[in-house]
């Protein structure tokens, strides 16, 4: 006991003090309350959270706030009004409460100077309608200012009113002799009242009349007044140089593109562009349309008969839907007293003959006829036209029928010869030159534009093939024209254009057509190379074939199927085949400005060009001793052909003009006389210097440059330049000179390039910042801050999850409390109600009377 009493006695000395500081005393926790939270083993640097708890007084604190909030929103779920507190400033934290009061006491009468209601009309405001105050229309102050009689209908005077619609009892009725002797006048009968009102009228009408015209005559001598003063008024006096002048701001960049937008010329709707398919198809409607009407002509079948059939005449027609193409009224005149008619004579060239042919015919028909005054021509017709079988007179009606069936027969003539509108797609070669041989070039291009037309592919299904077809036969006709003596070279520049046309249509088929004549080329020259040992430069035809594709395939590519094979078939062309003619240089030029045109854009290096060049440079000097160049197949330093472009004629040289250089001397060479042929040599020696000056410009971006042009370098400097050329070959070879002695560059010698060794590469280690073992061990901070958000996340998940089951629970608890109250009181109120009955049944039975001893109870009268 004295132990507890001694312990006691320590714990209330210890509590003394906390009392005493003033401090709330804590009271002692119930320690069935508190829950212990122990550690398996002790950690270091640790601190140990949630070591002692209390869970009765959390879930207190718990339940507690729900009652506050949450329950609150249970009860009032069903219900929409809230409290809004709506006073000036009272949420506001930055104004104090004097400055709330001033501004709620000035907003306060504010609202007391404003209108209260739009209705309350006894307020000190002036209303108005239409710019007039209301309450002077109140008055009824109008003035009737009318200028009209009719106008005055309704502003009669009270006497004509109280007269006409009163009845007349205001102004008939007997006045007494009081009033009459005030008056001193006789009384009036109706009559002379009427008569009265009726003058008194006519005099206001005539008034307002004169007022009237007083008025137009006061208007009209003001509009001449100000007629007389009107040109005065438009001579301003100038302003006084002292007065500011006002200039007038100039319009900005907006203002005027304002204005020029207001006079821009707007789009007009125009009908949709067409398409590919339906343009072919208008144009091939129209090409049938005049290939029927042409066929026509040629069967000689009148084309207006259609046209000439007489249509439907309603009855109401008039017929005056003509129109007078030339004046055909006959003139009137009298011989001898007799009436003669004859026609108006025309001045027309064209009418000339029928003209005299018709004069014929009235000079020899009976002057009775024409004669006769009656003039029944119609009634003699029939006569007449037997009559004139048996008369010479016939002679000239049958002249005139001759000359127009003449006329027919000429007409069908040309259209037979007038070329057809539609054609059929040839199948063959043949078929293709017999529509094409014999015409004229202009018709050969009408012919192909036709069948194009006609056969375009969106109109049947195999005209595709057909059209594949037609470039083929056209690049064959293109070379047979190639061969031909003289080759007709205009006809197919023009049928180029038709061969592009086809190309973009159909590319591969025009691909493979261009590859096949190529490759057959070079089948040829391989052939002869193999069995001759050398091959001949090609026909016309074959370079033909070379410059057409160029022109319808991009040059610039890398590689192309078929510009590639064709750069080929051009190197092997000069570099196999031996200049032995003139032909022979002719054509090899030819080649090298295709092959100029081939690579305007790439600017890509031929070296078989650079050595023709110089080869053809080689033969026309004479002298051969120089050195700094050596010539390569298919040329040779000495021979036959090694002075084949000489000209040593001073005459000829003189003589000389310089011209392009045309295929057509490649076959008309062998009748040329002595002078045509050293000018041919003059001629080709200029377009070889235009070349070397072509490559200079195309090449000179080169880095071996100079290493290239040196062979070319030396003949223009050692045999070409100190001859005796004419003037124009001079300034060639000059220019020519003049790119390729630019300054040259030293060379240097191949040295590897000096670079600095790059380290090898080390394997440093990678160093991790380990904060925790376990699991954690080994991850970047990235890792961990990552892992760390999730494990929130998690333990925050939790949490929420577990807040909303207690509330789910609290709510629970809620609502069985309640449903517990109703059915509590539900009892009280049912046992109530039994008790009540309880007390009025009781005494019933003592009160109810027994039935007597005779009579017999019904079971069924027992309730």
């Amino acid at each position: 006991m004295g132990k507890a009493r001694l312990a006691a006695a320590r714990t209330r000395g210890a509590g003394a003090p906390a009392g005493a500081q003033g401090g709330r005393a804590r009271p002692n926790p119930n320690p069935f309350e508190v829950k212990v939270n122990r550690q398996k083993f002790p950690v270091l640097g640790r601190k140990a959270r949630h070591a002692v708890g209390q869970p009765g007084v959390s879930r207190a604190r718990a339940v507690h706030k729900r009652t506050q909030t949450l329950l609150k929103e249970y009860k009032e779920r069903d219900k929409s009004n809230v409290f809004t507190d709506k006073r000036f400033g009272e949420y506001s934290s930055t104004m104090s409460p004097e400055e709330k009061m001033m501004k709620r006491f000035a907003l306060e009468q504010q609202r007391q100077h404003e209108k209260k209601s739009i209705y309350n009309l006894n307020e000190d405001e002036e209303l108005t309608h239409y710019g007039q105050s209301l309450a002077d229309i109140e008055k009824h102050n109008d003035i009737v200012d009318s200028d009209s009689d009719t106008e005055e209908r309704g502003t009669l005077s009270a006497e004509l009113t109280a007269a006409h619609f009163g009845g007349g009892g205001g102004l008939l009725h007997k006045k007494t002799p009081q009033q009459q002797g005030e008056e001193g006048e006789k009384p009036r009968s109706r009559r002379e009242l009427i008569e009265e009102l009726i003058a008194k009228s006519k005099q206001e009408k005539r008034e307002r009349q004169a007022q009237r015209e007083g008025a137009l005559e006061l208007t009209e001598k003001l509009d001449q007044d100000w007629k007389e003063i009107q040109t005065l008024l438009t001579h301003r006096t100038p302003k006084s140089e002292n007065r500011d002048k006002k200039e007038r701001p100039k319009p900005d960049a907006y203002d005027m593109m304002v204005r020029e937008l207001g006079f821009e010329m707007k789009a007009q709707p125009s009908n949709r562009m067409k398409s590919e398919e339906e343009l072919a198809k208008e144009e091939q409607e129209r090409l049938q349309q005049l290939e029927a009407a042409r066929l026509r002509r040629m069967r000689g079948e009148d084309e207006g008969s259609e046209a000439r059939k007489p249509k439907h005449l309603s009855a109401d027609d008039l017929n005056d839907g003509f129109v007078l193409d030339k004046d055909d009224r006959r003139l009137l005149s009298y011989t001898d007293g007799k009436m003669s008619i004859e026609e108006e004579q025309s001045g027309e060239a064209s009418d000339g003959e029928s003209e005299e042919e018709q004069g014929e015919d009235l000079s020899e028909e009976d002057p009775e006829n024409s004669s006769d005054p009656d003039g029944h021509s119609d009634l003699e017709s029939d006569m007449d036209s037997e009559e004139d079988c048996g008369r010479p007179s016939g002679e000239p009606r049958q002249a005139l029928g001759e000359g127009t069936t003449s006329i027919g027969h000429r007409a069908q003539e040309a259209a037979r010869n007038q070329l057809p509108y539609t054609f059929a797609a040839p199948e063959s070669y043949e078929e293709l030159k017999s529509l094409l041989s014999g015409r004229t070039r202009e018709e050969q291009l009408v012919v192909v534009e036709r069948i194009q037309t006609c056969n375009h592919p969106s109109l049947a299904v195999g005209n595709k093939a057909k059209l594949e077809k037609l470039f083929g036969f056209l690049l064959e006709y293109i070379g047979d024209l190639a061969t031909d003596d003289p080759p007709n070279l205009r006809v197919i520049d023009k049928l180029v254009v038709q061969l592009y046309n086809l190309c973009q249509m159909f590319p591969d088929s025009a691909s493979d057509s261009i590859k096949f004549v190529l490759r057959d080329a070079m089948h040829e020259m391989e052939g002869a190379i193999e069995a001759r040992g050398r091959a001949a430069f090609p026909g016309l035809d074959v370079l033909m074939y070379l410059k057409i594709a160029g022109m319808l395939f991009p040059t610039s590519d890398l590689w192309h199927p078929v510009v590639t094979p064709a750069l080929v078939c051009m190197s092997q062309l000069l570099t196999k085949c031996p200049v032995l003619s003139l032909q022979d240089v002719v054509k090899g030029l030819f080649v090298c400005c295709v092959f100029l045109d081939y690579v305007s854009l790439s600017r890509r290096f031929i070296p078989e060009l650079v050595n023709f060049l110089l080869g053809i440079l080689y033969i026309a000097s004479p002298n051969k001793c120089g050195r700094g160049y050596t010539l390569v197949h298919p040329f040779r330093a000495s021979g036959k052909n090694s002075e084949l472009l000489v000209v040593s004629d001073e005459e000829d040289k003189a003589t000389w003009q310089r011209r392009g250089l045309s295929l057509h001397w490649a076959y008309r060479l062998k009748a040329q006389n002595k002078t045509e042929a050293n000018h041919t040599r003059l001629s080709c020696l200029a377009v070889c210097l235009a070349l070397v000056k072509g490559c200079t410009q195309f090449y000179s971006s080169l880095p071996s440059f100079y290493a290239i042009v040196r062979p070319l370098r030396a003949l223009l400097m050692e045999h070409l330049a100190g001859r005796s050329h004419p003037p124009e070959l001079q300034e060639l070879c000059q220019s020519a000179l003049a790119n390729l002695e630019e300054p040259e560059p030293r060379c240097r010698p191949l040295v590897c390039a000096k670079s600095k060794p790059e380290p090898l590469k080390l394997f440093t280690p990678r160093l991790v910042k380990v904060l925790e073992f376990g699991r954690k061990q080994g991850s970047s901070k990235q890792e961990q801050e990552r892992r760390r958000l999730i494990h929130k996340h998690k333990r925050e998940f939790k949490g929420a999850v577990r807040e909303i089951r207690r509330d789910n629970q609290f709510l629970a608890r809620m609502q069985l409390s309640e449903t517990l109250e109703r059915d509590a009181e539900r009892k009280r109120k049912v046992k109530q109600l039994f008790n009540s009955l309880a007390t009025q049944e009781g005494p019933a039975p003592s009160h109810a009377e027994a039935p007597p001893d005779n009579q017999k109870v019904c079971p069924g009268n027992i309730q």
